[in-house]
């Protein structure tokens, strides 16, 4: 199934301070995170920021934050973002289609996914823009994410389907400011 910007929202999970700099590949995560954050600007898709405990694992990444700053910021005690019910009242109430970035692939994402996938949502996890500690548990994530129906894609799937066409001023300016 495509993604399409009219039904999307982008949902970045806790990309956090103190949890940042343990992620494997940490810095390029953090790097596709705004990336994705500037491409959705750009095709006028809602984004919602979670934090998971900020108090204790900090706020979000600043380089990050700034890309987000106008974003719906959501904090959540529970891994899963879904259980917690902080995503009510969000745009990911209102979007069928949440496109998920962030840390950890195998902890918070994965239980925000499959939560957000049980409750009739289409989910897509942008691979090249989430991380674990452990690359293992990341991928096994990825495995089980995908057996409950969950896309697994990247970060330029992402760009490209939400473009839909070239020859607009969207696309060239997408084009221009991020693939390169």
């Amino acid at each position: 199934m495509l993604m399409n910007r009219e039904k999307s929202v982008l949902l970045v999970v806790d990309v956090q301070a103190r949890l940042a700099p343990a992620i494997h590949e940490g810095q390029k995560v953090i790097d596709n995170c705004i990336w994705l954050a500037g491409v959705a600007g750009r095709c006028g898709v809602p984004i919602v920021v979670t934090e998971h405990w900020p108090q204790k694992i900090g706020g979000t990444v600043e380089s990050v934050r700034a890309a987000t700053e106008n974003a719906q910021y959501v904090g959540k005690e529970c891994f899963s973002a879904e259980a917690d019910g902080c995503l009510k009242g969000t745009a990911v109430e209102d979007h069928r289609q949440i496109i998920v970035c962030g840390t950890e692939a195998h902890v918070c994402v994965q239980q925000t996914a499959l939560g957000l996938r049980w409750a009739g949502k289409e989910v897509f996890i942008v691979a090249d823009a989430c991380g674990s500690r452990d690359p293992a548990n990341r991928d096994l994530a990825y495995a089980r994410m995908r057996a409950h129906g969950i896309e697994i894609v990247s970060r330029e799937m992402v760009a490209f389907e939400w473009l839909q066409r070239g020859g607009t001023e969207m696309f060239s300016g997408v084009m221009r400011d991020f693939i390169r």
